[in-house]
Order: C-alpha cells, then structure tokens, then sequence
C-alpha cells in the first residue's frame, strides 16, 4: 500500500486569516513517523491546539515496528515561551520523545520551522515537508494571525533539489537540537525558569500572537462548589462526593479545589489515559509551579508534585506499597462511579489524605447510593445536566424515541444483564435497520451528528450504508474505531468542518470528548446502564455559537430493559404514558426547553410490560445490574426502593442473592458456609448508635479477618473512622467523650465498654456470639479460607455500607 502524503493542497504559501497553518500540521502529525519543531516560543493556547493530534499519533504507533519519533525545540528567548508549555511538553510520554530548550543567554532566537517525515514499516518509502515561515507555537498564529509559511515537499528521488533542500534543513535542525546551548527540559529548569521569569508585556512586544494571557477563573457552578469544599472541611469530613453534569466542569473544579486547599502533592486518579492527559494540562494551567506526571502502564512518576495515575496500575496492591498511606494530602477520583471496582477500593482504602473528592456526573439518588457510601455519605454539592440546561451552561435536547421495529430483542440471548453481542451484529447489521435509522435522521436531523454503535462491524456496516444511500445527495459518513483507518481527531476536525455529516462510533467518545458543534445524537445501541446514556447525551449539550438545541434519537426496542429509559426522561414511575403517545411533551424535570417525544409503538409495549411485570427479587437484583452497568450493591439496592426483606423471604439473605445471580465460585463458597453471619451478624444488626457499624469497618481497614487487631489499635482506628462521619459522631457521642484524643486511655476505656464489648458478647446477647477476645486482641470466632478471605471482606464492608446508609437516614 503506497504511503499517504504529508500533505493538504497546493498552494506552497501559507498566509493566516481563512488560510491557516493548523490544518496543515494537524495533517501531518496524523500520518508522520517522524516529526521535528524548532520554534522561539510556544503558548498553551498553541499547544492545546496541537497536542491531541501528538498524543494520539504516539499511542497509535507505540505498540509498532515504527514508533514516533518526535523531537521539540523552544528556547527561553524574551521568556516569551511559557512554563504552562512546557510541563505539558516533558510530560509527553514515548520512547523517541525529546523536548529540549535553547539557552539564549540574549541572544536571539527566531526559528519557525515544522519537519515531517513519513517512511513505511520496511523503511523502503521516504517523503517528507517541511513548513518554514512565521509561526510560533499560539492559538493566534496557527489560526488567525497573519502570518506567512513556505512549505517543501520531498519525493523520491534522492538526486533532486527538493530532496538536497529537505536533507539540508534537517540537518540544520539536528544541529541545532545538539548544540550546547540545547538543553533536556526537567521539572528542575522550569522551576528555576519561574523563578527568574519576566516576560515582556504584550503592548511592548506588539505582537497578540505571542503571548497568552488568559486567566483561568471558576464559573458560578465551580464557585458554589468551591464554597461548599470550604465548608465541608470546616464541618470535620475528609472525603467528598460532587457530582457535576458533564460539561460544567468537575476537572477545573478540582484543580481549583486543589489549589485552594493549597495542597502540597495531589493525586488524581482515572480510568482513561485520555482523561489522565486532560487533567495533566488543566492542574499545569493553573499551578505551572508544581511539577506534574504520571503514573501507568508506560511512566512511574514518584517524586512530582501532581501526579496522574491510571486506576488499573495504582490500584494494584504492588503500586500502592510505593507510596506512604499519607504521601498526597488530596486525592481526586474521577468518574466516581466507576468506584465499586476494586481496584478503585484498593485506592480509597489505602490512602489517607486530607481531603479526598469524588467526581461523577451520575444521574441520580440511586445510581450515587453506592459511591456515596465511599465517600462517607457526603454529597458536597450537585449540579446535574438539568441545573446545566436551567442556567444555560448547557443547550437543551429534543429528545425522539423511536420504535425499533426491524430488531426482534425478544428473540436475542440475554447473558448476565446483556445481549448476546454476536447475535446484536447479526441484528443490527442490515440494510431494513438501516433504512429505518436513516429515514427518521434525514427528518430530524441538524447538521452534525455523532451516532453510537454496538461494535466495530456496526460502525462500517453504517456508515458504508449511509455513503451508498447519501452520496448522491451530497452526504458524507464516517466509522471511527481502536482499529479504523482515520484518527479520532481527525474524525473530529472532518465532522466539526462539515466535511462529514455523521460519525459512527464504537465506545471511544462516551467521556472525554469536547466538539461543542455536534448538534445530533444517535443512540443505535441498546445501553446497559443509565450512566452511559447520560454520558452519550452530554457529548452533544456543549454550547455552541451555531447550536440552539441537541437533537437526540434513541431507537427502543421490545426488551424490558428498555424500561430503564422512563426513569432518565423524567417520567412518572406509575404513569399511564397516554400523554406520551407520540406528542412533544415539554420535560421540565429535564430542563428548561427540552421535551420528550415517544412513539406509541414504545408507550404500548411500555404499557403492557408495566401491568405485566410483578417482579421477584432475583428480576428486581437484574433490572438493577441493567440500569446501573454494574452489579447492585446492597446499598443501591435499598436506595432503588426494593425491599430487602423480600430478598431474605426468597433468597435467604442478599449473600446468596448476589451468589446466585453472579454466579461467582467463591461467593457461592461463602453463602455456603458464612450465611448466617452475613445475615444474623450484619444484615439484621440492630443499632441505637453507629458504634458496631464503625468497630466493623475499623476492623476491616486493620485487616482484622487476616491479623487480629488489639483493642488499643482498635479503638484508635475506630476514632478516625468515625471522625469521617462528623454528623454521627456529633450524634452518638457525649460532650465529654467528644474531647478524648484517639490514644487516650479514657477513649480506648470507653470504646472497649461500648461496642467492643457488645460484638464479643459482654452484653450477654441470647444470639450467637461472632467475635471473641483473646491475648487483649479481637478476632473472630470462625475461620475463612485464604482463598476466600478477600470476597470476605469486600462483602463484609458492603453490608456495613448498607447498615450506615440506613442508620443515618433513620437518624
């Protein structure tokens, strides 16, 4: 296959103004396996421009035989270039990354120049451009300044003039980057950089293109919640949860709150390398005078300041021992409702922080009930999508459910709270599906849509499909895919130009992905969860200059799980739906301006499953997992409204509800022989204060199950859980008993009186006794089998979660 040129048109000269140099780079960047900058400054609104197109053409060709080589060089002339740039430039992760700084030392330094190369796998095929002109690294002169750039095309042969040019200005530039005055940058040189700093002001350089002098200031939602951190710290809690629609903020949040708290080392914590290299650039933005790295698969970061870690590597037990349980004084997690994982339990349990936030964009009471416990059920400050559309942060949706009538979901396997995914292909990739899709797009549609598949061979069945149905009529569409020809960004920039009018996706722009100018949203996939189809309705609600409302079409089918749709519209449980019956319906419970209108085809089958459907707590425990994604918790269970007697009545306790239905070995093990400890220990515990609730989740942070804790580590641990509850421990405690310190002998004396006494039977219960004392150390009164030890404990803390949940709400 022959190589794909670097480049774009045919015009050498590139002037600025409605002939920009970006599109050009960007181009380029895509499809170089070399690339070379030399430039005298560089600006972050330049480089944020730039650095989507850089991250991703180094994790596309990272796991290659051809990685990127990318090799940067700015200088420290004028101290025009900006510190902001440059964490975000030495924090570019590859094995061929360099980034260095020419040390003028007053002397000038004017270079503008952009290099690519582009070879195949065999190295057998070589081209090239190189753009030479005006253009340093800023918004401005990449995109409206006036500013002039040639641009030399290399081909083969070598004996040309073009080639003896192009050879001659890389080496020109390879000299450069190895002169002495050519340094590596480290965190060390840009903090002395700060230091010493005095960049021109803009009225003496003259020149706007030069300079950025944004200030990064919250807006009212982020101010709220600002407030409100302060004030939850004041109030004595150490974990928050903040739940803020997407769009409004919650990464800027953070860092302000970061910032304020003024925090000495910050760990932020995701699972995406996407949303790892966003928080990176906004912390730098705001606290350049802190370093910044990661921790992941490719870079162990341990000494920076601010430190961006993937959950899947941080969350191991082996990483974890790393870093001292106090060495970050705040921790954010993002995308909190992913944190029932256990690697994000690893996490939470193990640092101890000052403050740590939770940040989710969920929905509602129920899908937080779970999360929230994590956070010591303190819901700091919410703002969801519909607070968004009420203050005009967001636009807001018109929002069409349309029959699936081509699909027969009845008649696809449903596994553990899926459809089958070969037999969804089979369905979905058809020419009548298709029709149907298209006919009610080309009605509804705006000018941009964003359209989500259910797989790969989806996605280029659509869009082959739409290519061969609109061509004619001047229509364009693409799929974008891990395994798709054309990048994201790419995809993004054609879609945002109107080159194309719909793009099909495959799961890689549910979060993260910011194109204020899609205006039309195709749900084609059944979605598991309610959090999923918020986050794929919050790509289109970005306000935009062109935009007034989102349009959104959502093809149901005849599966029960569609019912989950009623409860993200805003619809009564319980309602007859006959006003639904195919009219707009205003939605005011989704926002101001946004209405719902659902085909009678849906509202009829809605109907007959309403009155139909008598569920037992085996289908409630299956309704949940569909409407969550996830497993229910016990937790969210109860806050769902399902009645946990019923479960112990049918099933016996929630234990062997959860066995049965996950079909998980070793839960199965643990109801077998554990049951009426989970039960008659926990589940059925009675409380007229929190005190067991706490000594059980001091215990299991001791690792009590494995090494039995004394009662003074018992008691001291206990001190600070409850002081996660400031509100409980305000409750349940006395004045006097307030005032003792964790080491106290009178706090030790009295907690050994209290619950100690009362879960190893000092009280002289009737029930069964679980836990004993002996050699002054509590321990428990049966045995667990190693294998079994850590499901114990996870299951152990989830029904301690529920008994806390329902103590507070009862007090």
């Amino acid at each position: 296959m022959p190589v794909q040129s670097l480049t774009l048109k045919d015009n050498l000269l590139t002037i600025g103004g409605d002939d920009p140099l970006l599109p050009q780079l960007i181009h380029a960047i895509n499809h170089a396996t070399e690339i070379e900058i030399a430039v005298s400054f560089i600006q972050p609104s330049g480089l944020d421009l730039l650095l989507p197109s850089i991250h991703e053409a180094i994790e596309r060709r990272e796991n290659t035989d051809s990685p990127l080589k990318l090799r940067v060089l700015t200088s420290d002339y004028l101290h025009i270039t900006h510190p902001i740039a440059l964490r975000a430039l030495i924090e570019l992760e590859g094995e061929h990354v360099e980034v260095k700084v020419f040390e003028t030392n007053n002397r000038s330094f004017h270079l503008k120049s952009y290099i690519f190369v582009r070879t195949d796998a065999a190295k057998s095929f070589y081209n090239g451009t190189a753009y030479i002109g005006s253009n340093n690294i800023s918004k401005a002169a990449l995109t409206y300044a006036h500013e002039w750039c040639l641009r030399l095309d290399y081909r083969q042969p070598e004996d040309s003039a073009e080639a003896k040019q192009f050879h001659y200005i890389r080496e020109q530039f390879d000299k450069l980057f190895h002169h002495a005055s050519a340094v590596n940058i480290t965190d060390a040189w840009i903090n002395h950089y700060i230091k010493n700093r005095k960049p021109p002001k803009l009225s003496v350089v003259g020149d706007a293109s030069l300079l950025d002098e944004d200030e990064y200031t919250p807006n009212q939602a982020q101010v709220e919640a600002l407030e409100a951190l302060n004030r939850t710290r004041s109030a004595g809690f150490t974990r928050g949860l903040v739940v803020m629609g997407t769009g409004m903020g919650k990464m800027w949040l953070s860092a302000f709150d970061a910032k304020q708290m003024n925090a000495k080392r910050v760990l932020f914590v995701a699972h995406r390398e996407e949303i790892l290299t966003q928080a990176l650039n906004t912390f730098a933005k705001l606290w350049p005078e802190k370093s910044a790295g990661y921790y992941n698969g490719k870079e162990k970061s341990l000494s920076k300041d601010m430190l961006f870690a993937s959950v899947q590597t941080i969350g191991q037990l082996t990483h974890l021992s790393n870093f001292d349980k106090s060495h970050f004084d705040y921790v954010i997690v993002d995308e909190f409702h992913h944190a029932s994982a256990r690697t994000y339990i690893n996490v939470l349990n193990y640092f101890e922080p000052r403050f740590l936030l939770g940040l989710t964009a969920t929905p509602e009471r129920t899908d937080q009930a779970n999360i929230l416990s994590l956070c010591n059920d303190n819901l700091v400050y919410e703002r969801n999508l519909v607070h968004g559309i009420d203050d005009n942060i967001l636009v807001p949706f018109h929002y069409y459910g349309i029959w699936d009538d081509s699909v027969n979901y009845q008649e696809i396997p449903w596994r553990n709270g899926k459809f089958d995914p070969s037999e969804l292909d089979a369905q979905f990739a058809t020419t009548q599906r298709a029709s149907h899709i298209f006919k009610h797009w080309k009605e509804k549609k705006q000018s941009r849509t964003l359209a989500f598949c259910i797989s790969k061979k989806h996605a280029d069945y659509m869009a082959e499909h739409f290519n061969n149905t609109f061509a004619s009529l001047g229509y364009k569409a693409l799929s974008v895919h891990s395994e798709s020809t054309v990048l994201r960004n790419e995809a993004l920039t054609m879609l945002d130009k109107g080159e194309i009018q719909v793009l099909f996706s495959v799961d890689l722009f549910n979060e993260g992905t910011d194109l204020p100018s899609i205006d039309t949203v195709l749900m084609l996939r059944p979605t598991d969860s309610n959090i999923i189809f918020i986050q794929q309705l919050g790509r289109g609600l970005r306000r935009h200059e062109d935009k007034t409302h989102l349009v959104v079409l959502d093809f149901i089918g005849n599966h029960r799980s569609f019912l989950n749709k009623q409860e993200i519209l805003g619809i009564e449980k319980g309602s007859d739906l006959s006003e639904y019956k195919g009219q707009p319906v205003d939605s005011p419970k989704l926002g101001k301006g946004c209405f719902t209108n659902i085909d009678p085809e849906v509202v009829n089958f809605w109907q007959q499953l309403t009155k139909k459907l008598r569920y037992s707590a085996q289908e409630e425990f299956e309704h949940l997992t569909n409407h969550l994604g996830h497993r229910p918790r016990a937790v969210e269970f109860y806050h769902k409204g399902y009645d946990l007697s019923k479960v112990n009545k049918q099933n016996g306790s929630w234990l062997e509800l959860v066995a049965s239905m996950t079909g998980s070995d070793n839960l199965i093990a643990i109801a077998r022989s554990h049951s009426d400890f989970f039960l008659d220990a926990i589940q059925k515990m009675s409380m007229t204060k929190c005190f067991k609730a706490i000594l059980l989740e001091a215990f299991l942070e001791l690792d009590g199950f494995n090494h039995p804790p004394t009662i003074k580590e018992l008691s001291q641990k206990s001190w600070h859980v409850l002081s996660r509850y400031p509100k409980l421990k305000s409750r349940d405690l006395s004045s006097k008993v307030k005032e003792a310190t964790p080491e106290s002998k009178e706090w030790i004396q009295y907690w050994s009186r209290n619950p100690i006494n009362a879960l190893t039977g000092g009280n002289k219960t009737k029930g069964k006794v679980w836990f004993s004392l002996s050699d002054d150390r509590m321990m428990a009164n049966f045995s667990v089998e190693p294998e079994l030890i850590q499901d114990f404990h996870d299951f152990t803390k989830e029904l301690v979660d529920l008994q806390l949940t329902k103590y507070s709400e009862r007090k």
